[in-house]
């Protein structure tokens, strides 16, 4: 993690991480001003409150409660040398606490990370630097090991050769990467965890059988998501790109709507438009793309070439992110792996949702066949040791597609969690399948999966595929652990043998979608110095509904976003116009504004935790509809989390409004309570808001220039320097301007 130090007044250091911002000082006797804790203060404090975390983790999953629990800790100083010191801590713990449970919570704290990185040792290395943030590379540890050259199937240069050439890329872009962290909890599975320093939103995970591929796998997917744009789905890049020659890519097409919204004539093909929009319902401000908004450009569209016959199609870039998701995309050290590794990706994806949603009991994996790959045996071992039970299947559907499955089910909570890996080679996507099972998890992360289940309507609802893409943690049926298979086992492999491999893989890939009908359209990037490529397959690859493209589009962002973020200055005529619009779309109360509007907030602040419930709330009060905001302050205060002082405040606000709509009572005689039970600045905050003389209290004002808010404006930084290698690149080769077709305002 990067913490940027900025200097203060006198001896007061700044330090800045995340969402987060730290002060420290010094006390008076050292000519500080003793207005916050010394460094050394916060990491004395650092060790006891990792500590006591893991306590309540550990009352937490067994229902101990932790209110009279005590903990402390104290630094014994040796009297000769300041440096050596013991850190004593202490639990005080209620005597109703089994000896089991007391052995446990001793035990719990030894797990410290605090702690373990002190016993251990850390190294501290410091060196001046030109630039700070131009080290780009400075926090990417784990370096390779050792000057030989790693070769590992499915991969067409060495780890060592691939881990150097997209750390050079990514320096080049000037994005700083670091570590958050690795995990190998069982041999031969590791897995990690990168993100840009700068910009924390944008991270990607690693996993493979040693550190060396699981770093390549994360900043593989790293760079295959800069190239697609997907860290800044459904994120708005702010009125400067928004206005630039191009906003995603230097040769995209902007295509105009017909005078009565119809689709315009340039995009897509006759293929995909009835798959898209099979009803005619699809109109062309459907496709305005979220991170623009401009709607008065068009229809921004990227191009695709189809598989078929090599033919240029234009896709709306609002259908790929509301469809596709990440589905579909990869980098590699040759266009053909690329290839592999995203068709392969596609397939796993696809026959997942066949198995999941047709209830499919899948056949195990003979041990003579597991035999042949005893570094996975010795991690499926290591899993079972652990009280795991793990289920090995072949998920080719008869040898139809490269795909495997690794199950793990729970004892200690019912739950299970069936991992899927594919490639063209048995074992590269057996090894898949276990490394995807455990990447990034702990032992207790694998308690979080839920039972299976022989409801079948919950099962094969479009939402539980969802689930199951974004983190794995949808329902499984039952049926698929009956042990009468429907399906034969086959020791299948489609794997090239030649000496490009790669390049017959990926023709062996295509071939089986032309087998099953199907047309497949393909972008490829590499401006950053990778080929990475993109394939979309309508009708197979989608994760999301194709209707969502009409009935829960992205941009619906564009309805509201502007309004929002100039709440402060709406008239009330224009915060009741916007609160109708926010009823007659019918958006799920509970959903954040984060997600509606495409604008990252500090989710420690009241706008980032800010819901469409609370939202209608504070304009209710805002235009004095009382019944109407003691309704929803109701319901706020039964199903919304929220800080303790936002809780406190609508509680508030309840007993206020209550009082206010009984003709019985008046609030001044309820006042002085009022104030004793929720204090001075809360009633001052509340009463202001229930009598019209303080709006939206806890939001801070800002506009469409997102001043102030600082998360979104580093995800635009970051996309700012894609952005900008990419128009130096298309002005370098002397590249044509953004085509707009005709009618498009430039």
């Amino acid at each position: 993690m990067e913490i940027k130090v900025n200097y203060l007044d006198n001896l007061r250091l700044e330090a800045k991480f995340d969402d987060f911002t730290v002060i420290s000082d010094q006390p008076i006797r050292y000519k500080g001003d003793g207005s916050a804790p010394g460094p050394f203060d916060y990491f004395l404090a650092s060790s006891a409150m990792c500590a006591a975390y893991f306590v309540k983790v550990y009352c937490n999953a067994r229902d101990i409660p932790t209110e009279n629990i005590r903990l402390s800790q104290n630094n014994i100083v040796d009297p000769e040398n300041r440096y050596q010191q013991i850190f004593k801590i202490q639990v005080e713990l209620p005597e109703d606490i089994s000896d089991k449970d007391r052995q446990g919570i001793l035990r719990s704290i030894d797990r410290c990370t605090v702690k373990k990185v002190v016993q251990t040792g850390p190294e501290f290395q410091v060196e001046a630097v030109e630039n700070i943030d131009e080290d780009a590379q400075a926090l990417l540890m784990g370096k390779v090991q050792g000057e030989g050259d790693t070769w590992i199937e499915g991969k067409d240069l060495p780890l060592e050769q691939t881990i150097a050439n997209m750390s050079a890329m990514l320096a080049e872009l000037g994005m700083k990467i670091e570590i958050a962290s690795w995990r190998n909890i069982v041999p031969h599975v590791w897995s990690l965890h990168i993100r840009d320093a700068a910009s924390p939103m944008c991270f990607t995970n690693g996993k493979g059988a040693t550190k060396e591929s699981a770093l390549c796998s994360a900043l593989g997917e790293f760079i295959e998501r800069l190239s697609c744009n997907f860290f800044y789905n459904d994120q708005f890049f702010g009125e400067a790109i928004a206005a630039s020659d191009f906003v995603h890519y230097p040769d995209e097409k902007w295509f105009q709507p017909g005078p009565n919204d119809e689709l315009p004539d340039g995009i897509l093909d006759a293929y995909t438009r009835e798959l898209y929009d099979p009803e005619g319902e699809l109109r062309g401000s459907n496709l305005v793309d979220t991170n623009s908004g401009r709607a008065d450009r068009g229809i921004v569209s990227l191009p695709f070439v189809r598989h078929s016959d090599g033919k240029t199609i234009y896709f709306p870039s609002n259908l790929i992110e509301n469809l596709y998701l990440s589905n579909g995309m990869s980098a590699g050290n040759t266009l053909h792996e690329a290839q592999v590794q995203c068709l392969s990706e596609i397939f796993e994806r696809a026959v997942k949702k066949q198995i999941i949603e047709e209830e499919l009991a899948l056949p195990d994996v003979p041990q003579e066949v597991l035999a042949r790959y005893p570094e996975i045996v010795e991690g499926i071992e290591a899993l079972e040791a652990q009280g795991f039970p793990v289920l090995v299947k072949d998920a080719s559907l008869g040898g139809q597609f490269p795909v495997m499955c690794v199950t793990l089910m729970n004892p200690k909570t019912g739950g299970v969690f069936a991992s899927f890996g594919a490639h063209p080679s048995f074992h590269v996507a057996l090894e898949r399948s276990l490394t995807e099972l455990l990447q990034g998890r702990s032992f207790e992360g694998l308690n979080d999966f839920p039972p299976p289940t022989f409801n079948s309507l919950a099962v094969t609802e479009p939402n539980n595929y969802v689930e199951h893409f974004i983190d794995s943690s949808g329902l499984i049926s039952w049926r698929f652990f009956s042990a009468r298979s429907d399906i034969e086992f086959v020791d299948w492999d489609f794997s090239g043998s030649g000496t490009d491999s790669t390049a017959e893989e990926a023709a062996t890939l295509f071939g089986i979608l032309d087998e099953l009908g199907l047309e497949s359209y393909m972008a490829i990037f590499d401006d950053l110095g990778a080929p990475v490529c993109r394939i979309l397959v309508p009708g197979f690859s989608e994760v999301y509904p194709m209707d969502d493209l009409v009935w829960d589009n992205t941009n619906k962002a564009l309805l509201f976003r502007e309004d929002i973020l100039h709440l402060h200055e709406l008239s009330d005529a224009q915060l009741a116009d916007l609160l109708e619009r926010l009823e007659e779309t019918q958006i799920d109360d509970h959903q954040d504004i984060i997600t509606l509007i495409g604008i990252e907030f500090d989710e420690n602040t009241e706008w980032g935790q800010l819901t469409i419930l609370e939202l209608k709330l504070l304009i209710n009060l805002a235009l004095g509809q009382h019944e109407e905001a003691l309704e929803r302050v109701d319901i706020f205060l039964q199903y919304n989390d929220n800080t303790v002082a936002r809780n406190l405040f609508y509680r508030a606000v309840s007993a206020v409004l209550e009082v206010l709509l009984d003709d019985e009572l008046e609030l001044d005689d309820f006042l002085h309570n009022f104030r004793r039970m929720f204090g001075e600045a809360t009633m001052e905050a509340v009463v202001g808001s229930v009598n019209g003389g303080v709006r939206f209290h806890g939001l801070t004002p800002t506009s469409m220039a997102l001043e102030g808010l600082e998360k979104h404006q580093r995800l635009i930084e970051s996309y700012q320097k894609l952005h900008d290698h990419r128009a130096k690149r298309h002005a370098t080769a002397g590249g044509t301007r953004v085509t707009r077709a005709e009618g498009v305002p430039g």
